[in-house]
């Protein structure tokens, strides 16, 4: 009895690992805008979905990104382990005011943290805020935003 509750444990710790390898995908998308931009965001609100992320994606469309959004808001640190693409944060704030950008190098555990409590983190492929002249304090628009207010 003890060896198959063993090998249970195995197989469930196993059928995890390989769905933890898995990209999530399928997650409710909100489009979102930025100036004259729009951003089809996958939206990661559980813990489980904000603790995978982008992992393990291989490539993600220009205008496509993940916006995590937290219940609470707070100083948020995000990192890469497990992600394979470089990607840049915007810490959002509950008006959509990006409070700042942060860089982050794939696969890395380097800590990237907001400089002001938000709710909000919008990943994007890194380079996309740069090439269309975003910068902190821009505004993101969208029904996120206008719920809250």
């Amino acid at each position: 009895m003890i060896q198959r509750l063993l090998l249970l444990f195995a197989f469930a710790g196993f059928s995890f690992a390989a769905q933890a390898q898995e990209p999530q995908t399928n997650l409710q998308r909100t489009r979102l805008t930025v100036g004259m931009y729009q951003i089809d965001a996958q939206v990661a609100q559980t813990p489980q979905q904000r603790q995978v992320g982008l992992m393990f994606r291989e490539q993600m469309p220009d205008a496509e990104g993940m916006i995590f959004v937290f219940e609470q808001p707070a100083t948020q640190c995000f990192w890469m382990r497990n992600t394979l693409l470089p990607l840049t944060a915007a810490f959002v704030a509950d008006d959509g005011r990006i409070v700042n950008l942060a860089d982050m190098k794939p696969q890395t555990d380097d800590s990237h943290c907001s400089e002001e409590p938000v709710r909000y983190v919008l990943e994007m492929n890194q380079g996309w805020f740069a090439k269309k002249n975003i910068k902190k304090g821009a505004k993101l628009g969208g029904t996120l935003f206008t719920a809250r207010r």
